[in-house]
């Protein structure tokens, strides 16, 4: 027989790696599997089951709009939202996740009516239609949501659409009209001429704009020169300066800070117009000077602004003289020091123009068009150049120029809006001292980040009352009728009352179907005139409000929910929105927050940084990504970033999040393919007889476990992966796993020492596997079935840290320091192709400290550790041995081993060949083969 033929081979004697866990994921075919085997096994309400004795843990979710596909920013709050759901499930609470969709408004409205080309549509015909799309983005955002692994009660969420939902609304409604929150009034509100509607704060958006700004020159009646004690004589003027100039027509006043310096001014040069007197603030007289460009000008008089409240001056259109008033709010900060009064147009305008019994004039419909006047048609944005060239034709522009600054938008179309008086429904933050039950309210509450509570507190303070009214179709109506005999508009609890027990058997379109006797209590009578005849007022509520009630709507009406909730979860843009707009009923209605704790995201930014959002269309489609990389993917995305600052995604950054996926996949593929013939009931041992290696690496999980928890129970999710990866990536596959594989490999099958390292093996999937599940929540469910494991992991606990063995913890951090030194010289063979694997050298270990060279000599496990074919310990360094970089007093020496290579472990020994039977191997491995030990 041929002595080739005589060989044994040893690759059959080995413990080699088995399991059906393949290497490669194939996220995008796994992941709807797992999904759909959740779906029918009822994994959502097992849950429920499972800890329904647990304690109860709400997050609220605050319902996304329903309209277009969920693209990474909704997604990103979404997974956060699953993370933190699940675990606080992990820790044996009850944590239901009920998810909710804002299905009104004006986006779905505009939608629905470009269908018909501008024409008119009966209401009830526009509500149809638009809860018909409603439904279909419901639809298809729920089965994105969904594909990214996020689990919750998807079929039967919470829809503000909803006939209770409705009428719980109007149950939050009729406890502010009942407590004299509720009142209707004219004022200027901001309003959107392109949706035709009302807008509160929350809706607003400020942008860099460009207006025309003009400085207009009222003219003064006669006898203007005696507050100042000046002798004048001829025309003089009011020098005013607005960047509204379509709001002149509407002019009422000018108004002068009663405390502020103002002086008659001989401005000479004026371009076109020569010289003029104007009155100005004595502190701009110099900017006004190079505004209109006048070369040169001079002081004629003084006046304190008290002084000039008996002057007044010429409608800069109209025959009509109107007067100078005091305002507090005027200011030196830019213009003249005289600031251009229409009550009808502003704010500020409106209240000193009511204080000084001005006429509120507002010659603008809801389309912004001119009513009256010579500009009657014209939109408002479209009569500026008109009214601009009207004012030099009439000799009293004394400047034009564009300028750029900060200027509202309608968050929904994107459009300027324009302040615009009329009547409104509002909830009052003054009344019965809301605003510092509000403040005390938030300071009572959790807030993460911290920073997030001086955000919200500081808007409270400044909030002004809330106007809650709509001029549209779909919405739920405000349960408010008006007058036939004085016009005038009311509400009453007993109203909103019957209105919503309607509202709650036949749903809002009730509303818009049925006469107004439907709704009247028995006996209503106008509280202004007593006339008992009314008509429906047809405003909506704001859809914020709809949401905002969703702390009554949900959480006081479903048995899987409870009132307050545990935490809120948004993005920071909620500060003025749904965490506002639900603090505020709840605390006016129930005395308490809607919540506990309040946490916030940034937002989702792309590769330039730039926000994503629907009508910039620079975002991703959620679903999309998930097809294309998997859906964990884009959870380690989540959960690696800090996601209190924006959130960058880009390629990149997808990339590495590729990675680092792979990497924990390699790891647990590792532990199941060593654990394949491991039984914990038949082959566990006790911890006292482990290996060291396998007592320190138990330690150090115990460790990651501890830090892991504290980690995701203090909300720092990017902190809870950094650590399960770290220890993934380091202490095991990079040490753990190297060192052991010889073990795992050639020890024989049921040698304590490889039993030592299947203990700590089957603890780290053990640990491991739970513990990340909350991120690869797809992934995890996978390692648990290929692990034996007959339960959803998504059913099980946290592991629990157990105790650790610090001493030991910190001898093995002394050891792998040494390891990383030697590793470096071991590098530089490598590098220079004097040895291809550690296993082919030999190490010399020495140092100048004694205690050093002690401890050296006391470990038996360096040629393990070091894999390497030998270590040798000198009590004095050589000449040519290289001091360590970080561990200085260490002295190592490498160089390539000369003994035998066995052919079954592949280590370089002496004693290759010491038995005859197996001249090939070395003695341990002649050992294992013939004998079955370790």
């Amino acid at each position: 027989m041929k002595a080739e033929e005589k060989k044994t081979d040893y690759k059959k004697t080995l413990n080699l790696p088995s399991t059906d866990f393949p290497m490669r994921a194939n996220l995008p075919q796994l992941e709807p599997r797992i999904q759909k085997k959740w779906e029918e096994d009822g994994l959502y309400d097992r849950i429920r089951q499972a800890r329904a004795r647990g304690k109860r843990y709400i997050l609220h979710d605050g319902p996304p709009y329903a309209n277009g596909d969920v693209h990474l920013g909704t997604g990103l709050n979404k997974i956060l939202k699953d993370l933190l759901v699940r675990t606080e499930t992990m820790k044996g609470k009850d944590a239901p996740f009920v998810p909710g969709w804002d299905c009104h408004g004006l986006p779905i409205e505009h939608i629905v009516q470009q269908q018909w080309a501008g024409k008119s549509i009966p209401v009830l015909q526009i509500r149809k239609e638009c809860e018909k799309y409603a439904r279909k983005y419901l639809d298809i955002q729920r089965k994105q949501f969904r594909r990214l692994g996020v689990l919750g009660a998807w079929d039967h969420p919470y829809l503000t659409l909803d006939l209770t939902y409705e009428a719980g609304i109007l149950e939050v409604f009729r406890g502010l009209v009942e407590k004299g929150y509720v009142y209707r009034e004219l004022r200027p509100i901001h309003w959107c001429i392109e949706c035709r509607t009302a807008l509160a704060e929350a809706e607003l958006e400020y942008v860099d704009h460009e207006s025309p700004s003009v400085a207009v020159a009222l003219g003064l009646e006669k006898g203007y020169e005696k507050p100042f004690r000046a002798k004048a004589a001829g025309p003089a003027f009011l020098i005013i300066w607005t960047t509204t100039p379509w709001t002149l027509p509407a002019n009422r006043g000018v108004a002068v800070h009663p405390d502020n310096e103002y002086v008659l001014v001989e401005f000479q040069g004026i371009p076109g117009l020569g010289t003029i007197k104007g009155v100005v603030a004595e502190p701009l007289a110099e900017a006004v000077a190079r505004m209109i460009s006048s070369p040169s000008h001079r002081v004629l008089g003084r006046a304190k602004g008290k002084e000039l409240t008996g002057l007044r001056y010429e409608h800069p259109f109209e025959s009509r003289s109107q007067p100078v008033i005091l305002a507090d709010h005027v200011t030196l900060e830019e213009g003249t020091g005289l600031v251009h009064t229409a009550p009808g147009h502003g704010s500020e305008d409106f209240y000193s123009g009511v204080e000084n019994k001005l006429e509120i004039f507002s010659p603008v419909d809801d389309g912004g068009i001119f009513t009256k006047g010579p500009w009657e048609g014209k939109e408002v944005f479209e009569a500026n150049p008109l009214i601009v060239a009207e004012l030099e034709k009439r000799g009293r522009l004394l400047d034009h120029r564009p300028i750029r600054h900060r200027y509202p938008i309608c968050w929904r179309c994107k459009k300027p809006v324009i302040f615009r008086a009329t009547k409104q429904w509002f909830i009052s933050v003054e009344h019965n001292g809301l605003r510092g039950k509000l403040l005390d309210a938030i300071s009572h509450a959790g807030w993460v980040p911290d920073w997030s509570l001086n955000r919200i507190s500081s808007m409270v303070e400044q909030r002004p009352d809330w106007c809650i009214s709509r001029q549209r179709a779909w919405g739920v109506p405000i349960p408010a009728v008006h007058c036939e005999g004085c016009g005038e508009g009311s509400t009453s609890p007993d109203l909103v009352e019957k209105t919503g027990k309607v509202f709650g058997e036949r749903g809002s379109n009730a509303w818009f179907s049925e006469p107004v006797e439907t709704f009247l209590p028995d006996g209503y009578r106008c509280p202004d005139c007593g006339e008992a005849k009314f008509r429906k007022g047809m405003d909506i509520f704001d859809v914020w409000f709809e949401a905002g009630s969703s702390h009554h709507a949900v959480l006081t009406k479903r048995e899987d929910q409870s009132f307050p909730a545990d935490l809120y979860l948004e993005g920071t843009d909620q500060h003025r929105g749904w965490f506002q707009l639900s603090l505020l009923p709840s605390v006016a209605t129930k005395g308490v927050a809607p919540f506990r704790k309040v946490l916030t995201h940034g937002f989702v930014v792309d590769e330039h940084g730039k926000k994503y959002s629907k009508s910039s269309r620079n975002y991703v489609l959620a679903e999309e990504a998930a097809e294309k990389h998997g859906a964990d993917v884009l959870r380690i995305w989540v959960a690696s970033a800090d996601y209190t600052l924006d959130v960058r995604f880009s390629p990149e950054i997808l990339a590495r999040n590729v990675e680092a996926y792979k990497k924990i996949r390699n790891t647990f593929r590792f532990l199941l393919g060593n654990l394949n013939d491991f039984d914990p009931a038949r082959h566990s041992i006790a911890p006292e007889k482990m290996a060291e290696i396998d007592r320190w690496v138990v330690s150090t999980l115990r460790r990651v476990i501890a830090t892991t928890r504290k980690a995701y129970e203090e909300y720092a999710f990017h902190r809870a992966f950094q650590e399960i990866y770290n220890f993934c990536v380091v202490e095991l596959s990079s040490i753990y796993f190297d060192v052991r594989k010889d073990c795992l490999y050639t020890e024989a099958a049921d040698s304590t020492s490889r039993r030592s390292a299947q203990m700590a093996l089957h603890e780290a999937l053990s640990s491991l596997v739970p513990l990340i599940s909350p991120i690869l929540v797809h992934t995890t469910e996978e390692v648990w079935e290929a692990h034996g494991e007959a339960q959803s992991i998504h059913l099980a606990l946290w592991p629990e840290p157990g105790k650790r063995d610090t001493d030991l913890e910190e001898k093995w951090e002394r050891i792998l320091a040494i390891r990383h030194e030697v590793n470096r010289e071991l590098e530089a063979l490598r590098a220079a192709k004097t040895i291809r694997s550690s296993q082919e050298a030999v190490v010399n270990l020495s140092s100048s400290d004694p205690d050093l060279v002690r401890f050296l000599r006391s470990q038996e496990i360096w040629q393990e550790v070091l894999i390497v074919s030998s270590v040798i310990i000198h009590d004095v360094p050589g000449k040519d041995f290289e001091p360590g970089r970080e561990l200085k007093e260490l002295r190592v020496k490498v160089a390539r081993a000369t003994d035998p290579k066995c052919a079954r472990c592949w280590n370089l020994r002496a004693d290759v060949g010491s038995d005859a039977s197996h001249p090939e191997i070395c003695g341990r491995c002649a050992r294992v083969v013939t004998e079955g030990k370790g």
